[in-house]
């Protein structure tokens, strides 16, 4: 393909993906109610079981709700459509893969939607502590007054900083895939990697609790062992395939 055809292609990718998005968000805004319940659930959880603290949600001016409306409903368009907009960027590079190469990028589509929901899914079944935490460090006598917008913000941050942080080990593999990474390198530098995925959890987290920074950290250290795991079966597959005359020196003379 040439550079206009390349560029083409990404339009129509980037169109297909858009209006993925766009359709998600459309259909959200008409359950937009019980999408808003089922995020304020945790919020509300707390509210009910500390009563004492004057704890609410509130709307800070006339177009707040059409805004909230309109940006939740984005939200949940990016994750219900991530199957879609995930296969738009495998689809994009398939074309210049060899045979091999596309059934090995197709495993790594196959792992990235997964990874990505299970960790949305993991946020928002740690919110409710993640919270707790946080409100219960309001002195005694106050009340939080918590603006709809500013907690929606909050929350769509936290799962989505989940959501994309699961999909760590499906880099790391793919630089194996591509010769930057070996396992090696990655078995030799774990106790680095590990101190770096706690800071990262540390910073990406949009909460400064050690709870929430452990949950998260926790995972990722797992997955980034369960990425080394998979890069050494790659590392040995491709040494077996290895043909032996690549390791004979410049100098010496062919059998043939």
């Amino acid at each position: 393909m040439t550079l206009t055809e390349h560029l083409k292609e990404f339009r129509r990718r980037l169109f297909v993906s858009a209006a993925a998005v766009v359709t998600g968000a459309i259909v959200a805004g008409f359950f937009y109610d019980r999408i808003f319940q089922f995020l304020k659930a945790p919020f509300q959880t707390y509210a009910d079981l500390h009563p004492e603290n004057d704890i609410s949600l509130n709307f800070a001016e006339a177009t707040s709700a059409l805004s909230n409306l309109i940006s939740l409903s984005i939200f949940v368009g990016v994750i219900a459509s991530s199957p879609v907009w995930l296969y738009q960027v495998w689809a994009f590079v398939l074309p210049g893969l060899t045979r091999k190469e596309k059934r090995i990028s197709l495993a790594f589509f196959v792992a990235t939607v997964p990874l990505f929901l299970t960790g949305v899914l993991l946020a928002y079944l740690i919110l409710p502590q993640s919270l707790s935490i946080l409100y219960g460090l309001s002195p005694e006598g106050t009340s939080n007054i918590q603006q709809v917008s500013m907690y929606l913000s909050f929350v769509t941050r936290f799962i989505l900083v989940f959501g994309l942080g699961f999909l760590f080990p499906v880099f790391l593999v793919g630089l194996n895939v591509i010769g930057a990474m070996p396992a090696s390198r990655l078995i030799k530098g774990w106790r680095v990697a590990v101190v770096l995925i706690f800071v990262f959890a540390a910073v990406a987290t949009p909460t400064a609790d050690p709870f929430t920074m452990f949950v998260f950290a926790l995972p990722l250290t797992l997955l980034y062992f369960g990425a080394w795991f998979v890069c050494r079966i790659l590392d040995r597959r491709r040494a077996a395939n290895r043909p032996d005359w690549l390791d004979v020196d410049d100098t010496e003379a062919s059998e043939l």
